[in-house]
């Protein structure tokens, strides 16, 4: 495991960042709300509020978040990558902390604008830590291993861990406030997806006089193949080439310019790909 000063310098001042914007976001909006989002968090949220409202017993998140997330960082250090986890570790134990420590600032009580503004704070915070190849634990730690080793759609595992924390907080605490943490999850999600492309593919045929040139200039980018296809143009009735290759859509802009270097006539279609089947190089986490 090495570390690079520029490079991973930058990702813990990024890591800090997205930490102070979960932490005052949770303090600003979720707890003024009275939301309790997905995942660790709300889970923690959820314990916290049974503990208080039932036992009157205050126990602090820190503690909470960091024993619900033992097992996940044992996920991630064994089967994930040790470098990966250690930077989540960084983002869980900070934010966990800064919770407890940053005092709660109210901004508004309209739980509408709470769920929505809240939901894209905490949407930006999790991209924020995703493109500098960390997480903020709990469900992502499984989430990640079921996606990368094992091959297995985990989004609805997750949205039914999520599901039971917001039945759960309905039954206890009232319908109101669970249906609002819909609101915020789904958010969260919007922002998540449209930021965060790593798992998003795209599709690209080219059009070449160069296809031996285009297909090394994607496999240096992206370490993806391509086919060669044999067509024919038909305005001048001329053999072409046309290379099709599925990358990822955070690297397709790099790999889009490393084509246009290599064959600057080069016609390239870009099209978003739905579903996926068969061997995809997905780059391992660190």
């Amino acid at each position: 495991m090495t570390f690079d000063l520029k490079k991973d310098g930058r990702r813990i001042i990024v890591i800090c960042a997205a930490s102070v914007m979960m932490a005052v976001n949770t303090k600003t909006f979720i707890r003024t709300g009275g939301l309790y989002p997905g995942g660790v968090m709300g889970l923690t949220i959820l314990i916290q509020a049974i503990f208080e409202n039932f036992f009157n017993i205050q126990i602090p998140f820190s503690v909470v978040n960091l024993l619900l997330n033992l097992l996940p960082i044992y996920i991630g250090f064994r089967f994930i990558g040790k470098k990966f986890t250690l930077y989540s570790c960084l983002m869980i134990v900070l934010s966990s902390i800064l919770t407890d420590l940053i005092p709660a600032n109210v901004i508004t009580y309209d739980t509408l604008l709470i769920s929505i503004f809240g939901g894209i704070i905490s949407g930006c915070a999790i991209s924020l830590c995703l493109m500098m190849n960390a997480t903020t634990g709990g469900t992502d730690f499984l989430a990640i291993y079921l996606s990368e080793k094992k091959g297995v759609d985990s989004w609805n595992l997750v949205l039914g861990i999520n599901a039971v924390i917001i039945s759960l907080a309905g039954l206890l605490f009232g319908w109101d406030k669970a249906l609002y943490s819909i609101i915020f999850q789904y958010a969260s999600t919007q922002i998540l997806q449209m930021l965060y492309k790593r798992y998003q593919k795209q599709t690209l045929f080219i059009v070449t006089n160069k296809p031996e040139d285009i297909c090394t200039a994607i496999n240096t980018v992206s370490k993806h193949g391509a086919t060669i296809l044999r067509g024919e143009g038909s305005y001048e009735h001329c053999e072409r080439d046309i290379v099709y290759s599925v990358v990822s859509k955070e690297e397709s802009k790099a790999v889009i310019r490393a084509v246009k270097e290599a064959d600057a006539g080069a016609f390239i279609n870009a099209l978003r790909t739905e579903e996926l089947a068969g061997r995809f190089y997905q780059r391992p986490n660190e």
